[in-house]
Order: structure tokens, then C-alpha cells, then sequence
């Protein structure tokens, strides 16, 4: 059978586990306890008739303890949800705890005020932005620029043995026999070498290729002007063939006739548009060995 005064005379004057003496008073550790002091009221082990309020992830519960369930510790509290609005939660207060003592009643609306004012307060201060305090160690900080130094020094003194050591092998300083390389470093030189190889052919593809580019179209109009110039005239056939049928004595004759075009064009002014005009006239003469006489066969214009 549970008695309450025993309980307490044990806890107060002997040893209680939740005691916490400090300079200001003597305070309860107990998570059940309603207020948090230390004393024959508040003492949740020596009241077999008691109630208080605990938060659960922002969630208020009531809990009651009664002396019908001290022989089941598994349900002996019992545990209320309360609700988030203030002057609801106090109405089922009063309501679970209508025929209970008015100072724990008192007590446990207390408990709900400040509560519920400290998690007002909790959702502001998580509203606003406040700078977070970093401290920075110094002896932490100077160990790890000790070793970044070290570490690059250590870098560059493996790159350059590793460099000599290669330029050594390829001047053939040591023998042509097999060495144990580390495959990593293996790996990183024949990579290389593909990579240069790679480039040497990419230049020389370059060298090699074939382009055709489009040419110039003032000279290409310049020289269908000339092909269709010297198409216009008769050939050099035609006009000894003329000769045959007017006179037989000049087929017997070794002389060799040579024809001479003269070629003027004449350029007139640009037009409107800023295109100019070309006009060519051509002139074609025989002339026979003898030079006694010169015939003028045809004047064309073109």
C-alpha cells in the first residue's frame, strides 16, 4: 500500500535522485513536476493524486495520475491531448479536473500559460534572422595551413622527380630493360602519348584536305565577253576558201597569211544604276607575204 508522507520523509531528508541544490533553492528534476521546485505539494513520487502538462513536438498533453493505478505502472498516468486554442484547453482542464484540489488546478493552468507564452515566443524567434556565432579555432586553423603547405610540397617534388625521371628514360640514360612501374603512373603516360599522337594527325588531315571556293565574278563576266568576241568572227578556213573560187593563182603561192585582230572596246559613262557599258569593235586584216597590198575583208561589230 503506497503512503504518501512515508514516501516523502525518505525522499526529503535522505536522498531523492531529482534533488538539485543550487544557491538560489532547491529544485526538482523530474520531468512529471508541475512547477520544477522541490516541495511536499509539488512532489510527484509523494502524491498519489496528481496532474500536470508536458509538450510533445509542440503538442500539449494533459496527464493525471490517481491512486487506483499505483499497482500498474504501465498505465499509470493517464494522458490527455489538449487543444491548440488557449481558452479551449482550459475549458477541458476544468472539465477533466472539476473535483480535484483548486491549488493543483491552479497549478496546472499556470504550467499551460507559460507554455503556451513560450511557444509563441519560440515561432517568433524562428521567424526572424538572426547570425549564427562560428567560433573559429586557431590552433585548428594553423595545423591545417601546416599541412595544405606541406601537402604542396610534397606535390611539387614528386612532379618533378617524376619529370626527370622520364626525361632520363627518354635519353636513354638507363638500359632498354623492363621496369616496374606503378600502373597508375603507366596509365597517365600512354594516355598522353594517345592524346599527343591524336593531335599530330588532326594537323595533319588539315594540311592535306582539298577546299573549293567560289570565284571571282568580274573576271568570269570578262572572259564569256572574250569567248563570245572571237565566236562572232569567221575562221581563217572560211576566208581561204573565198579566195579559191575568186582566183586559183593565189592557192599556188607559198605565202603565208596572217591574220591580225584588233580588238577596241569603247566605255561609256555609268548609267543611273552606277553599272557601265562596254562596246567592242573588232577589225580583221589579211596580210600576204609581199606586203604590196593590204585587203580589209570585214568590219564586224559586236
Amino acid at each position: 500500500m503506497q503512503h504518501d508522507e512515508v514516501i516523502w520523509q525518505v525522499i526529503r531528508h535522505k536522498h531523492c535522485s531529482y534533488m538539485a541544490k543550487i544557491e538560489t533553492g532547491i529544485f526538482c528534476r523530474n520531468q512529471y513536476n508541475v512547477t520544477g521546485i522541490c516541495n511536499r505539494s509539488s512532489c510527484p513520487l509523494a502524491n498519489s493524486r496528481y496532474a500536470t502538462i508536458r509538450d510533445h513536438d509542440g503538442v500539449f498533453y494533459l496527464y493525471m495520475k490517481t491512486i487506483e493505478r499505483a499497482h500498474m505502472p504501465k498505465n499509470l498516468w493517464e494522458r490527455v491531448k489538449l487543444p491548440v486554442n488557449y481558452e479551449m484547453a482550459l475549458e477541458m482542464i476544468d472539465k477533466h479536473l472539476l473535483y480535484w484540489p483548486k491549488l493543483l488546478q491552479h497549478k496546472v493552468k499556470q504550467r499551460l500559460t507559460k507554455m503556451t507564452q513560450m511557444r509563441i515566443r519560440m515561432r517568433k524567434l524562428a521567424l526572424k534572422t538572426r547570425e549564427a556565432v562560428i567560433p573559429m579555432p586557431r590552433r585548428q586553423i594553423k595545423r591545417e595551413a601546416r599541412r595544405e603547405i606541406k601537402a604542396l610540397n610534397a606535390a611539387v617534388l614528386d612532379k618533378a622527380i617524376e619529370n626527370e625521371l622520364l626525361e632520363r628514360l627518354k635519353t636513354g640514360i638507363y638500359p632498354t630493360d623492363i621496369y616496374n612501374f606503378s600502373q597508375r603512373a603507366f596509365d597517365k603516360l600512354i594516355n598522353k602519348e594517345i592524346e599527343l599522337n591524336q593531335e599530330v594527325e588532326e594537323e595533319e588531315e588539315e594540311e592535306g584536305v582539298v577546299e573549293y571556293v567560289e570565284g571571282d565574278d568580274e573576271l568570269e563576266a570578262e572572259e564569256e565577253e572574250d569567248m563570245e568576241d572571237f565566236s562572232g568572227l569567221p575562221s581563217k578556213e572560211s576566208y581561204l576558201e573565198g579566195d579559191d573560187h575568186d582566183s586559183d593563182d593565189e592557192e599556188n603561192d607559198d605565202a603565208e597569211e596572217q591574220v591580225v585582230i584588233h580588238k577596241r572596246r569603247a566605255l561609256k559613262k555609268s548609267d543611273d544604276n552606277g553599272k557601265a557599258k562596254k562596246k567592242s569593235r573588232v577589225v580583221v586584216e589579211v596580210e600576204q607575204e609581199d606586203g604590196d597590198t593590204r585587203r580589209s575583208l570585214k568590219s564586224l561589230k559586236l
